[in-house]
């Protein structure tokens, strides 16, 4: 029997400077592993022209749709309509909305790194990820992780 509990479908915004490669990770891995059951989005303090290059190829090498990712500029309603936020290097730069959950993940900026580096912080963020959305949705049966292939 479901109820209206069951349909609330959590949201998370991943926040860094330029949303072109941290935040974009997170936001891709998310949509991947929620199965719809986690709304993620990714938007950045000082958005850029357009995702990392660099960072596009590792996720599309995994098997993961990054044409529709372009760099955003992170709001106050944004944030404000989120369950969780977390910051991957915005810092104090992020809105700060009472009630949302904020999370800190320390992680490298995959800008202008080799492949090798880009694909070890994509391996930071899906653990990361992963063990949010354990969090968030308790039933939630994850894939396999996209670096398992």
């Amino acid at each position: 029997m479901s109820t209206t509990a069951d349909t609330h479908v959590p949201q998370v915004v991943f926040a860094c400077v330029r949303n072109g490669g941290r935040s974009v990770i997170g936001r891709v891995l998310t949509e991947h592993y929620a199965q719809g059951r986690v709304r993620a989005l990714s938007a950045g303090t000082q958005p850029g022209e357009h995702i990392h290059p660099e960072v596009a190829d590792v996720l599309e090498s995994l098997g993961l749709d990054t044409s529709k990712e372009h760099p955003k500029h992170l709001t106050h309603e944004t944030v404000a309509a989120s369950t969780m936020a977390i910051t991957l290097g915005c810092g104090e730069e992020c809105p700060y909305v009472p009630g949302v959950k904020y999370v800190d993940w320390p992680v490298e900026d995959p800008g202008g790194q080799d492949p090798e580096t880009v694909r070890g912080i994509v391996a930071d963020i899906d653990g990361r990820v992963r063990a949010m959305l354990t969090e968030l949705v308790p039933d939630l049966e994850l894939p396999d992780s996209v670096l398992a292939a």
